[in-house]
């Protein structure tokens, strides 16, 4: 019985993690053709190495951050670096958590304007409302939203790569090297990819692990986690490398449904909401654990105040936004990557 239970629970580990790290530019594409799609086959070959450090990296970080018991990224940075170093990185983090929130924001903002032809700010407001609904009912709220959007996210991804693999041209697009004036990128994005990743979705998987605390749970639920992200990563790639000029969409995975599959198109429009709004959360949810240990102030004056200062950043184009903010914050992140890659980890013993 232990066990079963122990796998229910790795399973919902493994879709928080998911769920945090695809968000915004995961789910619309844009982020996996900036990192990847755009380098051809060689951005396929730093996805199988960025895979790989999902799965060994996620996996250490939350059953480091549950030895110890950290409440917060802040206390788990502290464990890292030392407590006087820390207080600079948790002060960087604290603003591209804000940054990555606004991303979060304006892609919502992107889906209604660009797929519904609505105003911007519709898509916005109905985030941030919603956002707060789930926030009244904390982690439960969290894991609720995670488990139910997930699955969805990786059925339809494995559906759009199985239209796509059957395309005649698709070995020639998925072996095909473009021409790129920064392709030296496509060597360092799995590492700078999974530690911007790593080190912003700590702001929830830290907490969470902690409240779990079983190390063989959380041990399965960052390699399920991993695994599961590898494959939305593969099938997302297998995708967008047959959209011609894929670097021109703000959505492009959006527009890959539209002519490979119309008939799911409005669930899937449904599903990368979804998925954007479950970052959204996470990130608030981070961010207010972490302004609770500077003051103490109530949820919802810290969660307003979280919002509106993301609100003013995503009125930048969602696009501009994520291709300056996102391989800027992957480097600044892989300070922390590094450190939890050397530090030394010896599990305790657990029945």
């Amino acid at each position: 019985m232990k066990r079963n239970r122990n796998w229910n629970q790795a399973f919902q580990i493994a879709a928080v993690y998911i769920g945090t790290v695809v968000g915004a530019g995961f789910a619309t594409g844009k982020e996996i053709v900036e990192f990847f799609s755009r380098f051809g086959f060689f951005g396929f070959i730093s996805i199988l190495m960025s895979g790989y450090l999902f799965i060994m990296i996620g996996s250490k970080l939350m059953r480091m951050a549950a030895q110890i018991d950290a409440k917060s990224y802040q206390e788990f940075n502290e464990h890292l670096f030392g407590k006087w170093p820390s207080k600079i990185i948790n002060f960087s983090m604290l603003f591209m958590l804000i940054g990555v929130s606004a991303v979060m924001l304006a892609g919502a903002g992107a889906v209604f304007e660009e797929q519904l032809g609505l105003p911007k700010n519709v898509g916005v407001f109905l985030t941030i409302f919603l956002s707060y609904l789930v926030m009244l009912v904390g982690t439960k709220g969290l894991f609720a939203v995670n488990t139910f959007v997930v699955p969805i996210m990786i059925s339809f991804s494995l559906i759009l790569m199985f239209l796509s693999v059957q395309m005649p041209n698709f070995l020639d697009q998925f072996l095909f090297i473009p021409h790129a004036t920064d392709g030296w990128k496509s060597v360092i994005a799995p590492f700078s990819y999974a530690a911007l990743n790593l080190g912003l979705a700590q702001a929830v998987l830290v907490p969470v692990a902690t409240e779990v605390k079983d190390d063989w749970t959380i041990k399965w639920g960052g390699i399920l986690g991993g695994l599961g992200l590898t494959l939305i990563l593969i099938a997302s790639h297998f995708t967008l490398i047959m959209l011609p000029n894929l670097e021109l969409y703000e959505i492009p995975m959006a527009i890959i449904m539209k002519n490979l599959a119309p008939f799911f198109y409005w669930i899937f429009i449904l599903v990368i909401y979804g998925e954007i709004f479950t970052s959204v959360i996470g990130n608030v949810f981070g961010l207010d654990r972490q302004l609770k240990q500077y003051m103490p102030i109530p949820t919802m004056m810290s969660v307003t105040a979280i919002f509106l200062v993301s609100y003013l950043i995503s009125l930048v184009n969602y696009g501009t936004l994520l291709s300056h903010l996102y391989p800027l914050f992957g480097y600044i992140c892989m300070t922390f990557f590094i450190l939890l890659w050397i530090k030394p980890f010896e599990p305790k013993l657990t029945e």
